[in-house]
């Protein structure tokens, strides 16, 4: 989202939330106009993070906003989510920068999605025992349909999980 009228188009198409990244780090109040505007539920701020900075423009261009006050700032700004991909992880599959990851959730009070290095089911429940939530898409790429497989590993490694209408 580049602007309040392109999350309003999204939100008023039936989206419950946009993910804004690239136009909040030029423009830092648009995380506040979109959550005044929607509520701070309907803003996730997207942050590629790599070892010290914050990347813009899909992680190709490097900012010169350092990665933790970047997201205690957009959760003061009202953003009500943040997806943490480490850019130096991602599509990797060696496990999320877990360091990382700790230090952003445990320096804001919202929710923070891991992102950036997912393999195994190991390294899925390594992130969601410090996080609260991962994104798995290299795991998916090759086969979604090992998602129910991945979601039963998950349970027996003690990790609780949200039950989908499927699974009653």
């Amino acid at each position: 989202m580049r602007s309040v009228v392109d999350a309003a188009a999204i939100i008023e198409a039936g989206a419950d939330r946009v993910g804004v990244n690239s136009a909040a780090l030029q423009n830092p109040d648009l995380i506040t106009q979109i959550a005044n505007r929607f509520g701070s539920q309907a803003v996730v701020i997207s942050i590629d993070a790599g070892r010290d900075v914050v990347y813009s423009h899909g992680g190709r261009v490097a900012t010169e906003r350092a990665t933790l006050p970047w997201a205690v700032e957009a959760a003061e700004r009202g953003a009500g989510e943040i997806l943490l991909t480490s850019i130096e992880r991602d599509g990797g599959r060696a496990g999320y920068d877990l360091a990382l990851t700790s230090l952003v959730r445990n320096a804001v009070s919202i929710p923070v999605i891991a992102s950036g290095g997912a393999g195994t089911v190991e390294d899925v429940a390594d992130a969601l025992r410090v996080t609260d939530a991962a994104l798995v898409a290299s795991i998916l790429h090759d086969d979604p349909a090992v998602l129910p497989e991945l979601r039963r590993q998950l349970r027996a490694l003690g990790i609780p999980l949200r039950t989908l209408p499927e699974e009653q």
